[in-house]
């Protein structure tokens, strides 16, 4: 496997060795071992899959003070995958990176904990997988706008199809900032 550094230096972006031929293919998609030695999670607690249809917009979501650190994949489909660093006093608060994920570029997405995450469906439909390293509490869960220019996410869908949590979804900056995570070096 290959990890790629992002522009926000916790966020990773993995790809695995691929085996294949005409008949398909196989890669590993997670082994403790070798994500361990590389300084990535090892220790999962929930799995979750979403199915979207293409111009869905789904973020940008955050749980605090529950935080989930997510190790995303597109099983099908395409998708702009977009990770935002909204730790308090962190050197990169505010910035984000993307990646396009797909069924068939196989990458891994690390968004470490105290991270925003979202994404923008490009194929016809996305099946999207996520590996939690917390589990999902209601009342840690968050949002901010998708397009509170302060962030200026340069999102490749203009107008895109949103779920009211995500309409109605306050700007970073309107955020109490105790209900933000906090940048531990």
């Amino acid at each position: 496997m290959k990890i790629i550094d992002t522009a926000l230096a916790d966020c990773k972006v993995i790809e695995p060795t691929v085996f294949g031929d005409d008949r398909g293919f196989f890669f590993e998609s997670w082994n403790a071992d070798r994500y361990g030695a590389n300084a990535l999670p090892t220790r999962f607690v929930q799995s979750n899959v979403s199915s979207s249809s293409k111009g869905v917009l789904r973020g940008l979501h955050y749980q605090w003070p529950r935080p989930q650190g997510k190790l995303v994949s597109v099983l099908q489909g395409e998708v702009y995958d977009v990770a935002v660093d909204i730790r308090r006093g962190s050197p990169t608060f505010g910035r984000w990176d993307a990646v396009i994920l797909s069924g068939g570029n196989h990458r891994q997405f690390w968004i470490p904990p105290g991270f925003a995450h979202g994404f923008a469906v490009l194929s016809d439909t996305a099946l999207f997988s996520y590996l939690c390293t917390d589990v999902y509490v209601k009342e840690a869960d968050a949002a901010i706008r998708w397009n509170d220019a302060d962030l200026a996410v340069d999102w490749p869908i203009s107008a895109p199809s949103l779920s009211p949590k995500d309409e109605q979804a306050p700007f970073l900056k309107d955020i109490d900032p105790d209900r933000l995570p906090v940048y531990v070096p």
